[in-house]
């Protein structure tokens, strides 16, 4: 396992629970090795290339920003010949040069696209496939019971389905973000969302949107890296990025103040609080959203309703 944050944590775990023999892991931030050593089911290596060197498959899994540096790291740790899956968000002009770098290491390239949130689902997110190698992947890995859907041998294809749905979905959070501290410093955001529950009915808006919020301020910075990959994507098509580019900023703008935040107001069940919380963090801060807020009298709770809006997420 190369990498070992939220998606190398859950992987290895689910990994070992299947009954695989043996799970190595490396990260080169400190905090991720600390993870991993207090994991009693994985063996911490020292490189990158010591994690994979007995392995039959290296699960490449670090942020958007850093696969190719990842993968120079493997080094030596290649030359028999493994399965290298590939789940990073990244543009398809990123994945086929990782996957050139891979082969020219002498292991077996397989893109990957998931399609869904590591967090609920772990290793049975739906993943779409590319490359010459995923036949035989999929027959390594049918103990595990994985949900792999071959998309093409064309590498970069299965990619662009994921990074075009980002688009929707990072730009959505983005969209929520804005919306709801821009409504709350007005106190309108009641109205607001009961607007936006007349428009398109039968949505628990006050949940959705505190949930997308929340995913941004915990994993804005590496939504951000995705979404400059996304904005290549966008690029590459002929088209000027100009949302993509936008959401990018918002996202990292959001995993700012995540970091700033107390985990237990991220996790918090109302959304007006949370709200309250991201906007006395910024309001001194250079390039905040505000410059002052609605006095108290002039906003409205927003009620708690059950949340039906996971599985959203990726």
């Amino acid at each position: 396992m190369i990498g070992f944050g939220e998606v190398g944590i859950r992987f290895s775990s689910d990994l070992h629970d299947g009954g695989a023999s043996a799970v190595a892991a490396f990260d080169v931030a400190a905090g991720a090795r600390d993870r991993a050593a207090s994991c009693a089911h994985v063996a911490l290596a020292s490189t990158a290339a010591a994690a994979a060197g007995t392995a039959e498959v290296v699960i490449l899994a670090v942020t958007a920003g850093s696969v190719l540096d990842a993968i120079e790291g493997l080094g030596e740790g290649l030359v028999h010949r493994p399965f290298v899956l590939d789940v990073n968000s990244v543009s398809p002009t990123t994945k086929r040069a990782a996957a050139e770098r891979i082969e020219a290491l002498h292991g077996r390239y397989v893109e990957a696209a998931v399609m869904t949130s590591v967090s609920l689902h772990g290793l049975r997110s739906p993943m779409l496939l590319g490359g010459p190698h995923v036949e035989a992947f999929r027959g390594l890995m049918a103990p595990f019971h994985m949900r792999l859907t071959p998309f093409s041998e064309r590498l970069g294809a299965a990619s662009s389905v994921k990074m075009c749905r980002s688009i929707m979905i990072k730009g959505l959070e983005a969209l929520a973000t804005e919306s709801m501290l821009s409504a709350r410093h007005y106190g309108v955001e009641t109205d607001v969302l009961a607007s936006l529950a007349d428009t398109l009915p039968d949505q628990d808006w006050p949940s959705l949107v505190r949930y997308m919020i929340s995913r941004a301020l915990l994993h804005g910075g590496r939504r951000s890296e995705e979404m400059r990959e996304v904005a290549e994507t966008v690029r590459q098509a002929g088209l000027e990025p100009v949302l993509s580019t936008a959401i990018a900023e918002r996202q990292a703008w959001s995993g700012e103040r995540g970091r700033a935040l107390d985990s237990s107001l991220v996790s918090a069940a109302e959304l007006g609080p949370l709200l309250d919380a991201i906007v006395g963090r910024s309001l001194s801060a250079p390039g905040s959203l505000t410059a002052g807020r609605c006095s108290d009298a002039h906003r409205a709770s927003v009620p708690r309703k059950p949340d039906r809006t996971k599985g959203t997420d990726i």
